[in-house]
């Protein structure tokens, strides 16, 4: 199989996995990297709408000035966001987000903060978000290439990601379960941290 079939596999296996019809979809392009596809999934009977990036997982992640780089053994991912009633102009932030292994070499994996340093969206409190474990399972490619690992990326406020950074990823989740917060609500405030 090659890299460039692996969007539509991506593709096909999110909707499988998710099973609320068929997504919408918009492609982004960086320089030097492949386009990325975000979709748009729902909204789903409880009222998420999905988010889910296609085209991260077709390299694997790596320093991208690594001449000697492995171009098939290595991690793959792609990032999903569950956001009630939805915020469509979330999707150039996530496709940055997903075009960032190609471009910067970050890593994307549980428990990362990625800073974008302005509104995820025209009005948003959120300007970073914190990856943790999707509800989309994870992807099996054929050996040597390393299954496609799926995020869910939670949106986060500023003050949150100055406490995230002090105190831990499981000392904010934990804020969040204490107060009831619900993270996919768009609109929420931050936590009050303690």
């Amino acid at each position: 199989m090659s890299a460039r079939d692996l969007p539509a596999r991506v593709r096909a296996h999110i909707t499988t996995e998710l099973a609320i019809g068929e997504p919408a979809g918009a492609s982004v392009t960086f320089l030097g990297v492949e386009p990325i596809e975000v979709l748009r999934f729902g909204p789903a009977p409880s009222g998420l709408v999905y988010y889910a990036t296609c085209g991260c997982s077709q390299q694997p992640m790596g320093d991208p000035a690594d001449l000697m780089a492995d171009p098939v053994r290595g991690p793959r991912a792609e990032v999903v966001m569950r956001l009630r009633g939805g915020a469509d102009q979330v999707l150039r932030p996530l496709a940055v987000i997903a075009a960032s292994p190609g471009v910067e070499g970050l890593i994307l994996a549980e428990d990362s903060l990625i800073d974008l340093g302005e509104p995820l969206w025209p009005g948003s409190a959120f300007t970073a978000v914190v990856l943790g474990r999707s509800e989309v399972q994870p992807l099996t490619l054929s050996e040597p290439m390393s299954p496609i690992e799926f995020f869910d990326a939670v949106p986060i406020t500023p003050t949150e990601a100055a406490w995230l950074r002090l105190r831990g990823v499981s000392a904010l989740r934990e804020a969040w379960a204490e107060a009831s917060i619900d993270t996919t609500d768009p609109a929420r405030s931050a936590v009050r941290m303690t």
